[in-house]
């Protein structure tokens, strides 16, 4: 199923995995699941290495958020508190007042992730966060949290921030893509 067949007002269920969270080693894995008024549901997964337990809840949300149709009315159910409070107590715009510094004047970590927030925050109606406690019987935050496990372990490049420069042909005309003509 599309995305574009999903009817708002959608229910999206994220968690966020990391073995070895924030080591050169840990290998992250996210999940979305995206539940229309209808029923329907749109599951996501994906995931990187290395990377932070705190990323894998951010890129669940956005890549759920980035699924849903345009104008949306959308619950987004998550146990990170980090998310949840950043999106509803006003974090973000705390953080942009201040030049993308914290409160205790340190640089936010993940800004780009939270900018790219930022950007689907105002493509939707309306996203509301509901924060439920973290393996606590929560079914569909369970079945989430179990998704983005499995996707931890699978093989996943360096994200696109540190992914190396693709080679380039050698001689130093060619450095840059182009050559120079006499």
């Amino acid at each position: 199923m599309t995305a574009g067949a999903l009817a708002s007002p959608i229910t999206l269920i994220t968690d966020g995995a990391c073995s070895g969270n924030g080591t050169a080693d840990a290998r992250g894995g996210w999940a979305a699941i995206l539940v229309d008024r209808t029923g329907r549901e749109l599951v996501l997964t994906g995931g990187e290495a290395p990377s932070t337990n705190n990323r894998m809840e951010l890129m669940a949300a956005l890549e759920g958020l980035a699924a849903a149709p345009a104008g949306a009315d959308i619950e987004l159910v998550t146990d990170s508190t980090y998310l949840a409070n950043a999106i509803s107590q006003g974090w973000l715009d705390g953080w942009q007042r201040r030049g993308w510094r914290t409160a205790a004047k340190q640089p936010v970590a993940n800004r780009e992730l939270w900018e790219r927030m930022i950007r689907e925050l105002r493509r939707h109606a309306r996203v509301r966060t509901t924060l439920v406690r973290g393996h606590a019987g929560h079914d569909a935050n369970e079945r989430a949290d179990r998704l983005a496990q499995q996707a931890a372990l699978e093989d996943h490049g360096p994200p696109a921030s540190l992914a190396p420069d693709p080679p380039t042909p050698a001689g130093d005309d060619l450095q840059l893509g182009f050559s120079f003509e006499n």
